[in-house]
């Protein structure tokens, strides 16, 4: 059985930092592209970050670039999202997913996902 599973998430400042987990159990990992996305209220799930496999190549939205650094401990089938100088628009649910294909922006093409973990940025 496949299983992601986010943690971290919390209430933070405006300009303060949080870092996500995501551990996988089962075959979701291994060999996987790994990403978040992220939802407000209201609004459609976006890419906000991406990494391949080998952690060779990381893909990330205009938004968070600069800001959010994404990376993976394959040995712990485990994948990161350090988030730097949060802003209040960065409030979401923030989701893991992975997928078998090459790195995609692409939700649909996202095979597994976790329950998501609320992050809330206060002004």
């Amino acid at each position: 059985q496949v299983h992601l599973v986010e943690s971290g998430g919390g209430l933070v400042q405006a300009g303060g930092s949080l870092r996500l987990s995501c551990v996988a159990s089962g075959r979701a990992f291994t060999g996987y592209t790994m990403a978040w996305f992220r939802q407000a209220p209201g609004k459609e799930r976006d890419f906000v970050a991406g990494i391949t496999w080998s952690a060779g190549s990381t893909d990330y939205a205009d938004s968070v670039k600069g800001r959010f650094t994404i990376s993976r401990d394959n040995a712990k089938n485990t994948g990161y999202l350090q988030m730097n100088s949060l802003k209040p628009e960065d409030t979401a649910v923030y989701y893991c997913a992975t997928t078998p294909r090459a790195q995609t922006r692409y939700s649909v093409y996202y095979s597994y996902w976790g329950q998501g973990t609320q992050v809330t940025v206060s002004s």
